[in-house]
């Protein structure tokens, strides 16, 4: 089996480049649809994989919440989300809080380690909060 890919190809770093311009937080579609204005010919399907890849290699973050897309941030300096209870929007915390310590906390049914924790607010955005 041969070793995974890992340089960083135009069709990665366009994606990059695109996702550290916007504080959006964009869907994996969402930023399909903005990418294909720079790689007309990129697929869907290059796009997901590539997304992939920056997040396992620490480029980006993935962002995941039950019952709401995937969304993905390009900056992945120590901050903290809003996500919008009603349309999923997620917007970044400006002063963020430090983070829960995990130091202190033993043996947790079936896990072997705590290594980090992450705080993540639930609101309701201005569009959402005016339409009502």
């Amino acid at each position: 089996m041969s070793a995974p890919e890992t340089r960083m190809t135009r069709q990665r770093s366009v994606i990059l480049e695109e996702l550290r311009k916007i504080r959006s937080h964009p869907t994996a579609d969402e930023l399909y649809g903005i990418v294909r204005n720079r790689l007309p010919r990129i697929s869907l399907g290059t796009v997901y994989r590539n997304l992939d890849f920056l997040v396992e290699v620490g480029e980006i973050v993935r962002l995941s919440s039950a019952g709401h897309a995937m969304r993905f941030d390009g900056d992945i300096s120590r901050h903290q989300h809003v996500r919008c209870i009603h349309c999923g929007r997620i917007a970044d915390i400006v002063y963020p809080l430090p983070a829960p310590s995990v130091d202190g906390i033993q043996e947790v049914e079936d896990f072997a380690s705590i290594f980090a924790s992450r705080i993540e607010f639930d609101g309701v955005c201005q569009p959402c909060a005016v339409a009502g």
